[in-house]
């Protein structure tokens, strides 16, 4: 069971009052890192403010306690922001806990059934292109706020709000404008000056002193939303048949989402600390985590790249750190969220747009667009389009299935079967080609034989002057029923034609495959030799025993 077993019992058999200190002083800093953007990601995704902060507590802590990775930290992320709000204007928040829950559910048995390796089935130009898709997403939804825009509709989906926000470009707000260019300003230089505080949080209190100050016309989160300093409670969401229906592709999206982001996070907090990350056991943590989150009122949540990897920065090296960084956000939800109504939202939508150009990688994807094939970067186009122009899984079925069938026909161009050039055919006199008996024929088969690459086997439709075939496999790694089928077809026209085939040198998979389906007892096992020189001394001793007889 030590492959189930939570990262946090290893850690804490050598635990000492150092490692305490570092992981404390980690914990408090990526709380204050993780408190506006909690908020921040909570609004973008149509919730309350305090619902962020609820994910990040409830969901930070179980990951932590429970996940397989020693410094991932978990909380409300940007790429579930566009999700998130979808799922509540179609099926309110009802519908997003019955989805999160159900989503936590399938992350649990996908830890389980030790799915956790799947991620390397991701292709990099898919979660290159739809986290480059979502940065967009998330800053078209953003536009409203920082330019202060009166919307006269409630658009849902990313091209109705960006049409809307062309439409009602008049109302801008100068002050709202001046507001989130100060949020941007402090942004962006404030790590040059201080690299101890958070930008994030020094944004938020330079902002909202300024518009209380100077009495600027600017909505703030008391504007929009009421705020509650309450502890989450238990809801129960509906889980009854036409729910659980109507969201469950949801969550699926959810869960593969959340699958993807905090491995992937694991994965390069591992390069960070030298370390490695049970994958299963994190995706069993994420499941209940995001459960126990949509039950206490929470929002799905995933591991976190950015605030993980300033826990690494700032000494965290096990669990306990997420788990100090729940505990005083939980401090602040009851002392401090009142003072959240006082933070504005042009503010909000600058954070918001720093984290979609973090998380965009726009210089991974010109790099992909310069240096990869063309088919990789279809893929990515493809992805990132779908992701704007409709939704996350529309574009991750799409393009994995272009991915998969890209690469299918990549192996099938890599696939040969060909006939050997023989000595007397060639003239060869330096001894170059190997010698073959006149009766013998003998085809080279390369590279993986499956249904794209099936129609390379040849036929037989004439009858030869040479009464042996030998199909030499070697270099064939896997096979399978379509490429036997095409097989038995050319075997069942030898034997028709009274030519004896010889299988040399069938590696593992492939010799699975023949005897699963009879083929390699209508054959005979004597008809299967182990290299060519074995399966060439077999042909003339058939030849013998013809001549003898």
């Amino acid at each position: 069971m030590r492959e189930l077993t939570p990262q946090l019992i290893h850690s804490l058999k050598n635990y000492t009052r150092k490692d305490f200190t570092k992981d404390l002083t980690a914990g408090i800093i990526v709380a204050i890192i993780a408190l506006p953007l909690s908020i921040a990601l909570a609004l973008a995704s149509g919730v309350s403010p305090e619902q962020g902060l609820y994910t990040a507590i409830v969901a930070g802590f179980l990951i932590s306690a429970l996940g397989g990775s020693k410094v991932q930290i978990a909380g409300p992320t940007a790429a579930f922001a566009t999700i998130v709000a979808g799922i509540v204007a179609r099926s309110g928040l009802e519908g997003l806990a019955t989805a999160t829950v159900l989503a936590g559910i399938i992350l649990i048995l996908m830890g389980l059934l030790r799915m956790g390796s799947m991620i390397k089935f991701i292709p990099y130009t898919i979660t290159t292109g739809f986290t480059a898709g979502i940065a967009v997403t998330i800053v078209i939804g953003q536009l409203k706020d920082f330019f202060g825009l009166t919307f006269t509709h409630a658009p849902v989906e990313t091209m109705e709000k960006a049409a809307e926000a062309v439409r009602t470009f008049h109302t801008v707000n100068a002050a709202a404008v001046a507001v989130g260019c100060l949020a941007l300003v402090i942004l962006i230089l404030w790590p040059k000056i201080c690299g101890k505080i958070p930008p994030s949080l020094v944004a938020v209190l330079v902002t909202a002193g300024v518009v209380k100050l100077f009495h600027l016309p600017v909505n703030a989160i008391g504007d929009l939303y009421t705020i509650s300093s309450t502890l989450p409670g238990f809801t129960m969401p509906a889980l009854s048949y036409e729910t659980v229906a109507a969201v469950l592709p949801d969550a699926f999206t959810i869960a593969v989402l959340a699958a993807i982001e905090s491995l992937l996070s694991a994965v390069v907090a591992d390069e960070m600390i030298g370390s490695r990350h049970n994958s299963n056991m994190e995706l069993v943590a994420q499941g209940v985590g995001n459960a126990a989150s949509a039950l206490l009122g929470g929002i799905p949540a995933t591991g976190a790249i950015a605030r993980t990897a300033a826990n690494i920065k700032n000494g965290g090296r096990s669990p306990v750190a997420g788990m100090v960084h729940a505990v005083v956000l939980l401090l602040v939800l009851v002392l401090l969220m009142p003072y959240a109504a006082l933070i504005p939202m042009p503010c909000i939508a600058a954070i918001l747009f720093q984290v979609a150009y973090n998380m965009s990688g726009w210089r991974t994807v010109v790099h992909v667009v310069k240096r990869s094939p063309k088919s990789d970067v279809a893929v990515l186009v493809v992805t990132f389009l779908l992701t704007v122009f409709f939704d996350l899984v529309v574009a991750i079925v799409v393009g994995l299935s272009m991915a998969c069938l890209l690469f299918m026909k990549r192996m099938a161009d890599v696939a040969v079967v060909k006939e050997w050039d023989y000595v007397e055919d060639t003239g060869d006199e330096q001894g170059r080609l190997k010698p073959v008996p006149s009766h013998v024929m003998v085809f080279e088969i390369t590279g993986p034989m499956f249904f794209g690459a099936a129609d390379k086997i040849p036929h037989m439709e004439h009858k030869s002057a040479r009464d042996v075939l030998i199909l030499r496999m070697r270099a064939v790694p896997a096979m399978d029923i379509t490429a036997l089928n095409s097989l038995r077809r050319l075997y069942e026209e030898c034997r028709d034609k009274g030519i004896t085939v010889i299988f040399s040198h069938v590696n593992e998979q492939p010799l699975s495959v023949f005897q699963k389906s009879g083929l390699y007892a209508q054959v005979g096992a004597e008809y299967f030799l182990p290299n060519i020189d074995a399966a060439l001394a077999k042909a003339v001793e058939l030849r013998e025993k013809a001549g003898t007889g």
